[in-house]
């Protein structure tokens, strides 16, 4: 039981690791005309799934059952991470989680290895190795940020009507699982080029509403 309290609160959108001020590209992506509705932004979440909630995933599931060390495993997300802004977005939300789980989990020699600034989904694997969860279970709350993390804030951006929004996330729910599953697999290596474009531009962007 407490392995699934702890998969809920990882998931939750309240937990204070940062992720708030981030929009995966959904602000870039509104900005240049690719994501306008509901439909445009099922398309572009589909996306960032299968790709960024895949990899990242996968690092994190490696981290929990221990297939790779923490700093080996910041090592392989900066290799996976072509975009030198993802990279970035990737640790400020990496150091607000571990800020977050030191507090949880003072005593845990792990952190000693991370470093403040350690990439979110090695911090989510030791986070999910700590509260006992299984490689499965932090990559499903690991693609499940991703998602949800994007949706919010396309919602806020477009003015969107949450109910819309939230049965987009109930009708995705099957990728996530399914992304989950082949994350916690094997460690994989897919990049898109498109989501490097955009974290890449929303850089240059003047007063921006997100970090990224």
């Amino acid at each position: 039981m407490m392995s699934l309290v702890s998969l809920l609160v990882l998931a939750d959108s309240r937990l204070p690791a940062g992720g708030h001020v981030h929009s995966g590209g959904a602000e870039e992506a509104v900005t240049a005309g690719l994501v306008y509705d509901v439909d445009t932004l099922r398309a572009y979440l589909r996306r960032r799934i299968r790709s960024c909630g895949l990899v990242t995933a996968s690092i994190a599931a490696a981290v929990t059952d221990g297939r790779l060390a923490p700093v080996a495993a910041d090592r392989e997300t900066d290799a996976r991470t072509p975009s030198p802004a993802a990279r970035a977005a990737s640790r400020a939300q990496g150091r607000g989680l571990t800020r977050l789980a030191r507090r949880v989990w003072p005593d845990a020699e792990a952190w000693d290895t991370l470093g403040r600034t350690p990439h979110l989904p090695v911090a989510a694997g030791v986070a999910g190795m700590l509260s006992g969860l299984s490689a499965t279970q932090t990559a499903v709350s690991v693609v499940y940020t991703t998602m949800t993390g994007v949706a919010t804030a396309a919602q806020r951006l477009l003015a969107l009507d949450p109910a819309d929004v939230a049965a987009l996330t109930f009708e995705l729910a099957g990728l996530c699982e399914e992304t989950a599953a082949m994350a916690a697999a094997e460690l994989t290596d897919l990049s898109d080029p498109l989501l490097d474009v955009l974290a890449e531009q929303h850089t240059w962007r003047d007063r921006p509403l997100f970090a990224s």
